[in-house]
């Protein structure tokens, strides 16, 4: 029951992640396991060994419908093997030659798993598993989140508003150019993202095909391994290895997927901190609670939400990208607990993409705050002046601007227009200078 989940992915945020369960469960490793015993038997029946004839059509449809048609109570069957076995992919294997019986290959069934060891099935079961939530799941949600961002960029791009750097007034922007920011960075990211490749190892107990070439030494392994992994599975081959893949690739994808959490981690916060200035208006949903006990507000929830989800997500991605690359010696299991986890940050993930897509769905420009705040600070417009002034070699402008604008008193348009005046400068550069407003003063 999801009331009684550990993990709010599993119960709480359920629905918003549920396609992620066909990738990340256990029913789904199994599977993926299958999978990949299935498609090495049907390249194994076609390596040339005397052993093994290749397979009629007919046949491979038949041995691939068993991970195509792979239901829970086909992995409920393989879980009751393990308890038997206490090995989850022996359980697979003997499951296989269970199937293989009743397919009439019985005389062909020593052929599943030959040569193998667990981390050939695991080390390419879990790869696939990731590229294909990352192609079906993940790109499709970012994509979302990024159309989103350029379509509000395009929307403000001609709002002014003022520029905060310290937290204090500075050179005035445009909202739409702010947003653009992000959208930018997040497709530089995403550019990055699609040239990592997702590997898998496949060559034996301690990766040199041992078993396999002491058995048929006729045959080159290595470009059976690679062609295997690469031709048939989709995946890139690494060797040489251990007994277990190195993980190089899928820290290098989730220290990826980290930048991209961190880029929404400072969305969010901006977005935040601008709803909190009143630049922004949240729609509002008939029935919904802002606080339980202000009945004014309406809280920033979702972004808050995100940013929640994504510390955690990156806190995982982080222990995964640097535990996983480290095995002493020619392999320890410590990979294997941690593996089981690659869903959870994935999971995370994509809960704070949906909450960013609500929050960003709910905004409504406050135009009239925006230029309220340009107007109170024509200060902003000091450097402006003073810049011109450099331009034609005026002494000491940043002084003079200086001398305006830091004190306690408010510098408003009549003040700076006083101060144009005062300069000893011709009439036609004081009516470029009194052109400049906080509204207008936003660069290119």
């Amino acid at each position: 029951m999801s009331l009684q989940a550990i993990s709010p992915i599993d119960g709480r945020y359920h629905s918003k992640v549920s396609d992620l369960s066909q990738y990340f469960s256990e029913a789904a490793l199994i599977k993926y396991r299958v999978l990949i015993e299935v498609e090495y038997f049907i390249a194994l029946s076609e390596s040339g060994i005397s052993q093994l004839q290749p397979l009629d059509p007919q046949t491979q449809e038949q041995l691939r419908d068993l991970y195509n048609k792979f239901s829970l109570e086909d992995a409920q069957k393989i879980k009751d093997i393990e308890k038997i076995t206490n090995h989850d992919v022996k359980a697979v294997e003997y499951f296989l030659k269970d199937q293989f019986d009743a397919l009439g290959l019985a005389k062909h069934k020593e052929f599943i798993h030959f040569g193998l060891t667990s981390q050939d099935i695991n080390n390419t079961a879990i790869p696939l598993s990731i590229k294909d939530a990352m192609h079906e799941v993940y790109h499709n949600q970012l994509q979302e989140v990024i159309d989103r961002l350029e379509q509000l960029a395009a929307d403000w791009k001609d709002i002014p508003m003022l520029a905060r750097t310290h937290g204090q007034p500075a050179s005035p922007t445009r909202l739409g150019k702010e947003i653009n920011v992000y959208v930018t960075r997040l497709k530089k990211q995403q550019e990055s993202l699609h040239q990592v490749p997702h590997a898998a190892k496949f060559g034996g107990a301690t990766g040199n095909y041992n078993a396999h070439h002491v058995a048929f030494p006729q045959v080159d392994w290595k470009d059976f391994g690679t062609r295997f992994v690469e031709k048939q599975l989709g995946l890139s081959h690494s060797f040489p290895t251990t007994q277990i893949e190195h993980y190089d690739f899928i820290a290098a994808l989730f220290d990826n997927l980290k930048r991209i959490n961190t880029i929404l981690l400072d969305l969010d916060k901006d977005i935040w901190t601008y709803i909190s200035m009143d630049y922004f208006k949240q729609k509002i949903k008939a029935g919904e609670i802002g606080s339980s006990a202000m009945p004014h507000k309406v809280n920033p929830i979702d972004f808050e939400n995100s940013e929640g989800n994504l510390g955690i997500a990156n806190a995982l991605f982080e222990h995964l990208a640097g535990k996983l690359p480290i095995s002493r010696l020619q392999r320890d299991l410590t990979d294997s607990t941690v593996l089981r986890n690659v869903g959870v940050p994935l999971a995370h993930t994509i809960i704070a993409f949906k909450a960013t897509l609500k929050g960003l769905n709910k905004l409504l420009l406050n135009e009239e705050k925006i230029a309220a705040d340009l107007e109170n600070n024509w200060a902003v417009v000091a450097e402006a002046i003073q810049t011109i002034l450099r331009r034609e070699a005026y002494p000491n402008p940043y002084e003079a601007l200086k001398e305006l604008t830091r004190t306690n008193e408010k510098i408003t348009a009549a003040s700076m227009s006083q101060f144009i005046d005062q300069l000893d400068v011709s009439d036609q550069l004081k009516i470029e200078m009194r052109a400049i407003t906080p509204s207008n003063f936003t660069g290119i």
